[in-house]
């Protein structure tokens, strides 16, 4: 059986990354995986998500963990449709997420040792097969005023460094290639009005069907 094609839609928060997911859905060669907020929300009864905004310092760790499983349960579900589809990666988690808490001095050295091995084993010997990143380009101004117009309670406490931060970890490694990358990265504006999107939308659909054929056809 041919394996599914495998789209990673990578970006800040507040990216458009929802709603860029949201219009994929609509076709049935597509199954896609929303990011596992809901699991992080409530891990046996404990909102990590927000124990990690209120604490970093002390939930850093345990948070990031469970969102390296959580995606990893994702990256190795299996599918019926052609291709899959997944917001954001164990990549990006670890690349951008993790090592943000280690710069920003939230997480001790030892721990991010921790999760450095943890990474470095699930991606060398578990089937983590990416064919395209698609990356949702915001600049932080703009991915910081949509955090704020949506509102989300775990949010709240969200500040423009943060966001600064994460855009120029995003940077690096899918534009600059200072970080590995798994696979080739399409790269969106995600700047514009979402009115404004539908040919962007059609491009990622170009590269993504066009991929699945090829695919098919070896």
């Amino acid at each position: 059986m041919t394996p599914p094609i495998t789209v990673c839609v990578e970006g800040n928060i507040g990216s458009g990354k929802t709603t860029f997911l949201k219009h994929f859905k609509k076709f049935p060669e597509v199954r896609v995986f929303d990011e596992p907020i809901s699991k992080w929300r409530d891990c046996q009864g404990y909102n990590l998500l927000d124990l990690m905004y209120k604490d970093p310092r002390k939930w850093s760790l345990c948070f990031q963990s469970y969102v390296q499983l959580t995606m990893l349960d994702l990256h190795t579900k299996p599918i019926v449709q052609p291709i899959k589809m997944i917001e954001r990666s164990i990549f990006s988690a670890q690349y951008c997420f993790v090592q943000n808490m280690r710069n920003e001095g939230l997480m001790e050295d030892a721990q991010y040792a921790v999760l450095s091995e943890w990474f470095d084993f699930t991606t060398k010997n578990l089937p983590i097969n990416l064919d395209l990143i698609v990356y949702l380009r915001t600049d932080p101004e703009v991915a910081f005023k949509r955090i704020a117009q949506r509102g989300r309670s775990e949010e709240n406490a969200i500040k423009m460094e943060y966001i600064q931060s994460v855009h120029k970890l995003h940077e690096d490694w899918l534009i600059n290639n200072q970080k590995h990358l798994p696979c080739p990265v399409l790269t969106i504006d995600a700047n514009l009005e979402l009115a404004d999107m539908a040919p962007n939308y059609q491009l990622c659909e170009e590269k993504m069907f066009q991929k699945q054929k090829a695919t098919v056809a070896n």
